[in-house]
């Protein structure tokens, strides 16, 4: 039985990946960090208890940013594979919060790539390098054109692909980026700009909120299924070799038309209800993104099975349930439903 160690687990790609490494006979094994209040609900339904012979999730506690933890994880676990999709992703906190994200989001890799190599274990690794590392370079981006990032995130993204390269070239470690565009799904955090949108429009739906506030509303994106690209990852590393691959589906849409879309699938009209906070806006922003997966569609055999529309549908179906169970227990009189702006 193979073992895979994963960095963030509990987020929406750690979900994902966990679900198709069982399904591929793994041993998964997940880092997270300790927190006085629980956030593993996207995997409670994988967990059991370790006592259980049948249990084939393990989570251990450690943070990207305490290098010794790490090595002596990688000492007890000796996976045969370690997918890094541990960060401080949010873009726009990145702004906010920016030598924070350069230590976890990019010196965390490297902390990793370290433990590798002062403790020999032969693991193949994946790291989730990023389209934000383009910025402002012009689309189609493919893995040759070069990067402009316009974040503090993007640029630690940067850096740590790099080393990436840098290790695998030196060290010969079998290391791969894949270079992945936005992958939504229901379990995006709802801060996400995709989530946010299909959140607040199925709660305007029952009633529960009237507004949803956006920042730049003409920013495109080239947006896939998380489920989808977690099947990439696993592909890069069964290759014979390691290499970097873009991937994406090949398309691009605004912001704009993904909440004209989700608001028009539940009967409302965007315009009554979207509002433009500045606050949203970023300080540098990135116009378009646009992948050219060719490489990963030859070399892999991967393409994206859920496609734009498919998405939307599946993401308003999950928060419209959301949004039902909220007005049942507000209709019945209780009053700790989720009043949050967004």
């Amino acid at each position: 039985m193979k073992k895979a160690l994963i960095t963030g687990i509990t987020g929406q790609d750690g979900s994902y990946l966990a679900e198709f490494l069982l399904c591929k006979g793994y041993e998964i094994h997940g880092l997270i960090r300790r927190a006085s209040t629980f956030n593993t609900e996207r995997i409670d339904h994988l967990y059991r208890d370790f006592h259980d012979p049948e249990a084939r999730v393990y989570l251990h506690y450690g943070d990207l940013a305490v290098s010794g933890q790490l090595t002596d994880l990688l000492h007890e676990i000796q996976p045969d594979e370690i997918y890094h999709l541990g960060a401080q992703s949010h873009v726009r906190v990145s702004f906010d919060m920016p030598e924070y994200t350069g230590d976890v989001t990019g010196l965390g890799t490297l902390r990793l790539l370290e433990a590798i190599r002062n403790t020999g274990v032969q693991a193949r690794f994946y790291q989730a390098s990023s389209s934000e590392m383009f910025g402002a370079a012009p689309p189609p981006q493919s893995e040759a054109t070069p990067f402009q990032p316009q974040s503090p995130y993007a640029a630690a993204k940067v850096y740590a692909h790099y080393v990436v390269r840098n290790y695998r070239d030196a060290y010969r470690i079998f290391a791969s980026n894949g270079i992945l565009f936005n992958h939504e799904s229901p379990r995006r955090g709802e801060t996400f700009v995709t989530r946010k949108i299909t959140r607040a429009a199925t709660r305007i739906k029952l009633g529960l909120q009237e507004k949803l506030y956006l920042g730049n509303l003409e920013a495109k994106r080239d947006w896939g299924f998380a489920g989808d690209y977690v099947e990439a990852m696993w592909l890069m590393l069964q290759q014979e070799r390691p290499d970097d691959y873009v991937i994406a589906t090949g398309e691009t849409h605004s912001v704009r038309e993904f909440a004209e879309k989700v608001f028009a699938k539940l009967g409302l009209d965007y315009q009554r209800h979207v509002a433009i906070d500045p606050r949203y806006f970023r300080p540098t922003e990135v116009d378009v993104l646009l992948g050219d997966a060719t490489k990963a569609r030859k070399a892999l055999g991967w393409q994206p099975k859920v496609g734009f529309e498919k998405l939307i549908d599946m993401m308003i179906a999950a928060d419209l349930e959301t949004a039902e169970k909220e007005k049942i227990l507000l209709d019945a009189g209780y009053a700790g439903g989720n009043h949050r702006m967004v």
